[in-house]
C-alpha cells in the first residue's frame, strides 16, 4: 500500500514538472544529442534537477522567506554540481550541459533559451555591492570554462567560446573568444545554436598567422 502511495506521488509530480517545465525538457531534447526522451531527462539530467529547485528557491527568494531558498540551492549544489543563487533570475528553455562546476550568481539575470556548458562562472569581481553579476541575453551559449564576470551584458545570440574570459558589455550577435574575451565575429545576425566549438576563430591567431605569413613572404624576397 505504502508502495502504492509513493508510486502515485511519483508519477503526479513527475508529470506536473513535465509541464511545468516543458521548455527546459525541449531544451535538453534538441541541444544535446545524447538525450534519449523526456522521462530519462527527468530522471538522469541535472540541469533540471537544479533548476527546478532554482524555481522553488526564487519562488521563495521573492517572498523574502529567510534562510529556506538558500538551503534548497545548497542541497541541489551538493546533488548536481550546480550552484544557482536563489536571487538569480533566469528566463524559460534553460539548458546547462553536464553542468559540473556552474556558477550562477545573486544578482545574474539569464534571459530565453540559453545554454551554459560545464564549469560556467557568471559570477563577481570583487566585494561591490548591488547589481554585480553578467547579464545574458536571449539565445545565448557559454562554452566550457567559460568566465564572465562582473555588472556587464552579453547581447542577444552570442556566443561565448570554452575558457574566454568576458569582463566588457558583449554586442549582440558576437562570437567572443580568449584571455581576455575578443570579439571574432559580429555579423549582425543569430548565430546557430548548433554549439559548433570547433569552427571558432581566435582574432589574435589570426593576427600572427597573418604576420608569420609576411615574415616568410620578405624572407623569400631578401633571399632572391
Amino acid at each position: 500500500m505504502v508502495f502504492l502511495i509513493f508510486l502515485l506521488v511519483f508519477i503526479v509530480l513527475s508529470l506536473l514538472i513535465m509541464i511545468l517545465f516543458a521548455d527546459e525538457i525541449r531544451a535538453a531534447r534538441e541541444r544535446d544529442p545524447a538525450a534519449r526522451g523526456a522521462w530519462e531527462i527527468l530522471l538522469l539530467y541535472p540541469h533540471l534537477h537544479a533548476i527546478v529547485v532554482y524555481r522553488l528557491g526564487h519562488f521563495l527568494w521573492l517572498r523574502k522567506v529567510p534562510l529556506l531558498p538558500r538551503l534548497l540551492s545548497q542541497t541541489a549544489r551538493f546533488c548536481t554540481g550546480i550552484e544557482i543563487h536563489p536571487g538569480a533570475t533566469i528566463g524559460r528553455g534553460f539548458f546547462i550541459d553536464h553542468g559540473m562546476g556552474v556558477v550562477i550568481g545573486e544578482t545574474a539575470i539569464i534571459g530565453d533559451n540559453v545554454t551554459l556548458f560545464q564549469g560556467v562562472t557568471l559570477g563577481g569581481t570583487g566585494k561591490e555591492t548591488g547589481k554585480r553579476h553578467p547579464t545574458l541575453g536571449d539565445n545565448i551559449v557559454i562554452g566550457a570554462g567559460a568566465k564572465v564576470l562582473g555588472n556587464i551584458s552579453v547581447g542577444n545570440n552570442s556566443y561565448v567560446g570554452a575558457n574566454a574570459v568576458v569582463i566588457k558589455d558583449v554586442p549582440a550577435n558576437s562570437t567572443i573568444v580568449g584571455v581576455p574575451g575578443r570579439t571574432t565575429r559580429q555579423e549582425g545576425k543569430k548565430i546557430d545554436l548548433l554549439m559548433d566549438h570547433v569552427h571558432v576563430t581566435d582574432p589574435l591567431t589570426d593576427k600572427l598567422r597573418e604576420l608569420h605569413k609576411r615574415i616568410q613572404d620578405l624572407e623569400e624576397k631578401l633571399n632572391k
